[in-house]
């Protein structure tokens, strides 16, 4: 397939050294990189991160900028684990920025945990020169270390890379899985000091609580006819088809909030596939199906004119539409109802909390909305 505005565009921000993200979007962006301790005691960290990754999504959809949503781009990096090689400091890079959320669930679901040695320093360092952050220092830019042994580890001084992050205005909330004064001990909170950062504390091997809500059921049930209107196109079309389905599956094996959640996250606009689903492309670009070569078209759309294929498209789209409100009211409603609930519980803060509290406090400050 060749769509030949987008690929001169890329081309002449590269020649510029810009993200690749559009002039009249680029102000309209959240990017957060997860940075995560897979050292052996981090388990528990690993599930929470991936449980919870769509409830944290969720909440970011809720943002608007100028009464629009901004796009969500996140990236993901693993650090102290020793099968990861010492010349590499022990961490690597798993995931870049990207707007693919089934790739960043599908990474989090293949993560191992092994003994070694965590350089807090060095992590976010190589999150700030190796990721492509935005230049606009108005734009939500933020890093989530979550780990348990001291910040001052390994050949790089936190507190530089912490000044050199903020300096960039990314900011960096430290989450430290222990006991809380013992984070403060180890400076997980002067890390996130120097960054404009939040320092807070999890109980990493905490057990999610589902609360079943009267909708639940009606909101699984949709998420079956939600997959129906997602129709592959291109070369990795199918096998990108197959990862949504892989990573629903995924959801369900975590527990049956995170089920809930994630099909939750398909009904929002932070949910966007257009590299390899038509109706999304057809959505971004009405006029990109012309530039489509015929074989990266879908088989039951070879052959058709570009009429036919757009009444096709617009149908889907609806359909995709429909189903996606009856979820976000169904999930309004199923909302309310745990919310009551909650109040007669005591929990201890998890991941999901820690990241969710952090956002909303320092987005808002940046002109976002919830």
């Amino acid at each position: 397939m060749k769509f030949y505005k987008i690929v001169i565009c890329i081309f002449l921000f590269s020649l510029i050294s810009l993200p690749i993200t559009s002039q009249t979007n680029q102000n309209n962006v959240i990017q957060m990189a997860i940075l995560l301790d897979t050292s052996g005691s981090m388990d528990g960290l690993i599930d929470q991160a991936k449980s919870q990754l769509w409830k944290i999504v969720n909440k970011l959809a809720l943002t608007k900028r100028g009464g629009q949503t901004p796009q969500l781009e996140v990236s993901l990096y693993e650090y102290g684990k020793d099968t990861i090689s010492k010349k590499e400091g022990y961490l690597r890079m798993i995931v870049p920025f990207t707007q693919d959320l089934d790739e960043i669930s599908e990474q989090l679901f293949q993560l191992t945990t092994n003994g070694g040695s965590e350089y807090c320093g060095l992590v976010i360092e190589r999150a700030v020169e190796e990721l492509k952050w935005n230049r606009n220092n108005q734009v939500y830019k933020v890093i989530f270390i979550a780990g348990n042994e001291p910040f001052t580890q390994g050949p790089r001084d936190y507190t530089q890379s912490c000044s050199a992050a903020i300096a960039q205005g990314i900011i960096v909330n430290t989450i430290f899985c222990g006991d809380y004064q013992q984070g403060i001990n180890t400076n997980w909170k002067d890390g996130a000091d120097l960054a404009d950062g939040k320092y807070m504390n999890i109980d990493q091997n905490q057990q999610e609580i589902y609360i079943q809500a009267p909708q639940d059921a009606e909101i699984l049930k949709l998420n079956e006819e939600l997959n129906k209107t997602y129709i592959a196109y291109g070369t990795q079309g199918m096998s990108k088809k197959r990862k949504q389905v892989t990573q629903d599956s995924n959801a369900a094996s975590m527990s049956k909030e995170s089920e809930i959640q994630r099909a939750v996250t398909k009904s929002s606009k932070m949910y966007s596939n257009e590299s390899w689903d038509m109706v999304d492309a057809y959505a971004a670009d009405e006029e990109a199906i012309e530039s489509m070569e015929e074989k990266e078209l879908p088989e039951e759309l070879q052959g058709k004119s570009n009429e036919e294929i757009k009444e096709y498209l617009d149908k889907l789209k609806a359909d995709r539409e429909q189903i996606q409100n009856q979820i976000h009211h169904l999930n309004q409603q199923r909302e309310s109802y745990i919310a009551k609930k909650k109040q007669e519980m005591a929990q201890n803060t998890s991941l999901d909390d820690a990241i969710i509290n952090a956002i909303i406090e320092q987005a808002q400050d940046k002109g976002y909305q919830f």
